[in-house]
């Protein structure tokens, strides 16, 4: 049997390998992925509701995760304005887009690390689920 072989099933790749980083800043002090999302889909959207729908979670769940990250640190991350007829919308900071920007270098270079870390690897990875 050869790789090239139906009956040989596909392996995973490192190149396919990424980490998923989470921050802890301290006792209950996390930033990962998922506010970064939601904070990403809030600049997309203009919108707490909105984002949170666009990720698949609740409003109260986006507001508590929002609510967090602005009291997590000494700058918020967003300014909302309430709601009525001219409609409410949230906004993210600039300390809120230098928040994101440092955590996707981050993100961006342990993958790097990773991949050099673990390329003697490759051979030796399973077969695709």
């Amino acid at each position: 049997m050869t790789p090239d072989d139906p009956k040989v099933p596909p392996r995973r790749r490192l190149a396919d390998a990424r980490p998923r980083i989470r921050i802890v800043f301290g006792e209950g002090l996390r930033l990962g992925p998922g506010k970064i999302e939601l904070l990403e889909a809030i600049d997309k959207t203009g919108s707490i509701s909105a984002a949170g729908r666009s990720l698949g979670m609740s409003y109260r769940r986006a507001w508590l995760l929002v609510d967090a990250m602005n009291t997590m640190f000494a700058s918020p991350v967003t300014t909302a304005a309430a709601g009525g007829a001219q409609g409410g919308g949230a906004h993210i900071t600039d300390f809120g887009r230098r928040l994101i920007l440092a955590y996707r270098s981050v993100e961006r270079k342990t993958g790097e690390l990773v991949q050099q870390e673990l390329a003697d690897l490759d051979g030796d990875m399973g077969p695709a689920p």
